[in-house]
């Protein structure tokens, strides 16, 4: 049977140390609460000393919030921990979180103390706390940096001294996973007491590899897991727990080890941490950025539509999303385009289909990414469609603020390509004027509607025309994320319909 590993978060203390971050006593609450529905073993929820409101807001949290161990963080001094207790006595399952450095670049160039002043402190901290509460975390600060001899005998002397929890972090992210594996595995072996206690680790991302670190950590013998939603925490932030948790979960037969996670959890936490810290999660993030389960490539799309496995090793719904997402781009396959057609309700023959392709791929290397309000608004243009006496070819425009605006059009007529130019009170006017010469034909505009048929820059516009020819009223319609474009489009899809009533 795998190994329970337990979930430690501290995206409410160590996460709200981003610039801009700072929640307050409502926000940190409603945080905690989703937590607590997502499973985590131990909620940190702040720094008591830190301020009389992290201190109101903590002891709120640990009033409210019921299954998971609150936690509060303190400096190895009697008035922290005084503060630290003051903060969670009310919680159903309080704990004190000391710390003190371990490294000698903390002691001497940070604390001016020596070794074995530093154990000194660090037993009596926890002898106080203890006195307070059963539940005791010690964590030796910057443990990746210091001297292993006397690690060993600061986290022995912590043990004897009542500590519960004996926590190992890589304070400043500059461990690697083999030697940091290596590390845990090692204390292990050379701390007998450790097998009293559960053994923590804490890792930052200054390298980019906090949760390699922490699985290499799992992977010999961590018991216990401290991390933030969405990786969040100070300078580059801290091991991401939903990374880790569907780690474990995805590889349980390599790492032999569980969490009791709510994974379908996740994708709300994140989402709710995002809002309220107000720090975007970048689109490429792992299991919960916008991009984790969408797919652009036809290659992918034609994988994931035969079989999900393929191109997916997490499904969404494990993490809360509702469902992958096959984005549609210029890269995207015709396999991809059917799908999505068949989901907005479009059956479409053959014909049809190789029509709607081909405007599809216009329009798609000029946009981003094409929805499905623009596919809807391609397929609509298509398959009302009359025969194509002219067909758009292309144009240029030159115009401003100081010069006559001037059209150049170019139309295909049974392949052959016409070209003329013509100028106008405006760019749309020129270019109606263009296409009249063109067609050999003039016509009276009687309406003219221009409307963004999707949001964001890129836009597909939609053009809508009326205009009279010889008497009789055709009406036009033209999709572009070019709005003259789209209008040029509309104007020969009017004159194509009164071609197509004999007048030729």
């Amino acid at each position: 049977m795998s190994r329970k590993i337990y979930v430690f978060d501290t995206t409410l203390r160590d996460g709200e140390q981003v610039p801009g971050a700072k929640l307050n006593r409502r926000q940190k609450l409603e945080i905690a609460e989703q937590l607590a529905k997502l499973g985590v073993d131990i909620i940190e929820a702040g720094f008591p000393c830190s301020s009389p409101e992290d201190l109101k807001a903590v002891q709120t949290v640990a009033e409210q919030v019921k299954g998971p161990v609150i936690a509060a963080l303190a400096r190895a001094v009697p008035s922290d921990i005084d503060l630290a207790w003051e903060a969670v006595q009310k919680a159903e399952r309080p704990r004190i979180h000391v710390f003190l450095p371990s490294s000698d670049i903390h002691l001497q160039k940070k604390l001016r103390r020596d070794r074995e002043s530093a154990l000194q402190q660090a037993v009596e901290a926890v002898k106080y706390a203890k006195k307070y509460c059963e539940d005791v975390e010690y964590s030796t600060e910057d443990a990746s940096r210091s001297d292993f001899d006397y690690l060993c005998r600061v986290i022995e002397a912590c043990v004897k001294a009542g500590a519960t929890v004996i926590n190992v972090p890589d304070t400043v992210g500059y461990a690697i996973p083999e030697p940091y594996g290596e590390l845990i595995r090692s204390l292990r072996e050379r701390v007998p007491a450790l097998d009293k206690v559960i053994l923590s680790v804490h890792c930052h991302n200054d390298l980019g590899l906090a949760v390699a670190n922490s699985l290499a950590a799992i992977r010999n013998g961590a018991q216990q897991v401290e991390c933030t939603i969405n990786g969040v925490g100070e300078r580059a932030g801290n091991a991401s727990l939903e990374e880790i948790v569907m780690a474990l979960r995805t590889r349980e037969a390599f790492y032999n080890a569980h969490t009791d996670i709510v994974t379908t959890e996740i994708y709300r936490t994140s989402r709710m941490v995002s809002r309220l810290m107000k720090i975007p999660v970048q689109p490429n993030k792992a299991i919960v950025g916008a991009n984790a389960f969408a797919h652009s490539s036809g290659i992918h799309q034609d994988g994931i539509l035969k079989d999900r496995s393929t191109y997916e090793i997490i499904r969404p719904e494990d993490v809360g999303v509702k469902a992958h997402s096959l984005v549609l781009t210029a890269r995207s396959g015709r396999a991809a385009l059917r799908h999505r057609l068949q989901e907005l309700g479009y059956n479409l023959t053959e014909e049809q289909f190789e029509r709607v392709h081909k405007r599809f791929l216009n329009v798609a290397d000029r946009k981003k990414e094409i929805s499905g309000q623009d596919l809807t608004s391609i397929v609509e243009v298509e398959l009302t469609k009359v025969p194509e006496t002219y067909t758009f070819h292309s144009l240029q425009i030159m115009s401003g603020n100081t010069m006559q605006p001037l059209a150049s059009v170019t139309l295909l007529k049974e392949g052959r390509q016409i070209t003329d130019a013509a100028t106008g009170n405006g760019p749309v006017n020129a270019v109606f004027n263009c296409i009249e010469r063109i067609v050999g034909q003039e016509g009276k505009l009687l309406d003219y509607d221009l409307k963004a048929v999707t949001m964001g820059k890129d836009a597909l516009g939609e053009a809508m025309v009326r205009v009279e020819i010889n008497g009789t009223v055709y009406s036009g319609i033209g999709t572009s994320p070019d709005v003259i474009e789209a209008s040029a489009r509309a104007y020969v899809n009017a004159f194509n319909r009164f071609f197509a009533n004999g007048n030729l």
